[in-house]
């Protein structure tokens, strides 16, 4: 199971055409082509906001931390 061939390719825009139409296909990749730009600029805030996250985690532990040696300071 390769890449399809020349005539694969062929066969498989023509199944294409006529489901679709030769009018609609450009509105269809238009379709496509802004999903896709969605998709990555999505992909690409998911990415800073967990860059972000672990700057929040470490300023959280650090109040931890801080609670549980004055935890430790007054029971002794």
């Amino acid at each position: 199971m390769g890449m399809p061939s020349g005539t694969e390719l062929l066969i498989i825009f023509g199944i294409i055409v006529l489901l679709f139409g030769a009018k609609k296909i450009p509105d269809l990749a238009k379709g496509i082509g802004k999903g896709i730009k969605n998709f990555k600029a999505e992909m690409k805030e998911s990415d800073e906001v967990v860059a972000d996250a672990p700057k929040k985690v470490e300023k959280s532990d650090e109040v931890v931390s801080s609670n549980e040696t004055s935890k430790s300071t007054t029971q002794a």
